[in-house]
């Protein structure tokens, strides 16, 4: 998995701590889930704003693959280096930080579901909820939950 992620010019950051009083991610029989993520950049930082106010919607696009480099992260630290232990994204949960009016979150959250399905193929199509939000912890620019099945 090491290898495809290099081909496809994917670089896994350390992943960062939780914000609060929760665990990154949850095991419970074959499935784990990962509580919301944001868009981690490599330098640390995150990409923050309104998508479609202060970001464009390229830049929020570029900001949920970060959210799913970041889910990633963490799913490969849970599963002690070896992400070719999934079996299947079953679903992620993806909140934009936009304006009232912005209708394209699912266009945003194709960021993220492009980047799962490029790492993994049909095991990485999954069911998925795009919404807006008026704010975000932090002011990051998204946020998206995973749940993974693991072998």
């Amino acid at each position: 998995m090491d290898e495809k992620l290099k081909k496809l010019g994917i670089e896994l950051i350390v992943p960062t701590k939780p914000i609060a009083n929760y665990a990154k991610a949850v095991r419970t029989g074959n499935l784990i889930y990962l509580s919301g993520h944001g868009p981690t950049k490599a330098d640390g930082t995150d990409f923050t704003g309104k998508v479609g106010q202060d970001l464009t919607l390229e830049e929020g696009v570029e900001a949920a693959r970060r959210t799913a480099i970041s889910l990633l992260s963490t799913l490969k630290m849970e599963l002690k280096g070896d992400l070719s232990r999934v079996k299947k994204v079953v679903k992620i949960n993806g909140w934009v930080n936009c304006p009232a009016d912005f209708k394209d979150q699912p266009k945003v959250m194709n960021g993220c579901s492009d980047l799962l399905v490029a790492v993994f193929g049909e095991k990485g199509k999954h069911a998925r909820t795009s919404l807006g939000t008026n704010a975000l912890p932090s002011n990051i620019a998204i946020e998206i939950e995973m749940i993974v099945e693991v072998e």
